[in-house]
């Protein structure tokens, strides 16, 4: 399984956020461009932003692998989870971006994948990407998730905390650096597991 993220920016180090759908700028743009989280919000649960969403994914990478991905977890009641799906809009209400969780499991334990993350070209490294994860870690942390997992760029994910998931004892199933496959436990105070990680069938082997 190939790292699903678009090209990396100097976004932001994590820090919790709110998003709301529908919730609207409050009109004084930050150094550096678009209010971004203020327009990050969930995938409307009609289904009228999956058109976008595809597009999104078929622009932001090489291959339609990603987008494909996206609509076989959709079919996949098991890994997808409808509130940790979030697009990111620009400031015409147009959706440049998309970051999504899926279930997976380390050793039977539930866990999420963070994958794949994208954003339109002409909308990388503006921070786009960067508040969609938030948001999502937010999201993950409300809904009193604990683990998260990535196979991601190893200098781009750890300023949200993600750290090698080796350290935790957890391995993916497949060969990869150990630094590209990283974890983040969302509260330091309850345990993380240990095991191999079980991805949904959608991801293949």
């Amino acid at each position: 399984m190939a790292e699903m993220i678009s090209e990396p920016g100097p976004d932001q180090p994590y820090r919790p956020v709110t998003f709301i759908r529908g919730a609207q700028s409050s009109g004084q743009f930050p150094v550096g461009g678009w209010d971004w989280e203020r327009q990050v919000h969930a995938e409307a649960p009609d289904g009228s932003d999956r058109a976008a969403v595809r597009r999104v994914n078929l622009a932001a990478f090489p291959t339609p692998n990603e987008a494909d991905l996206v609509d076989a977890l959709r079919q996949d009641p098991e890994a997808w989870l409808p509130e940790l799906s979030v697009v990111a809009l620009d400031p015409d209400g147009g959706v440049v971006g998309h970051a999504l969780l899926t279930r997976c499991h380390v050793d039977g334990v539930p866990a999420l994948a963070l994958a794949p993350v994208a954003v339109l070209p002409a909308w990388q490294r503006q921070g786009a990407g960067a508040a969609m994860i938030r948001a999502l870690l937010t999201a993950a942390h409300a809904a009193g998730e604990q683990l998260v997992l990535v196979l991601g760029h190893p200098a781009y994910y750890p300023r949200f905390g993600f750290v090698p998931a080796s350290g935790y004892g957890i391995r993916p199933p497949f060969a990869v650096p150990d630094e590209a496959m990283m974890a983040l436990a969302l509260d330091p105070g309850r345990p993380v597991p240990g095991g191999s990680i079980r991805y949904a069938p959608a991801f293949g082997d």
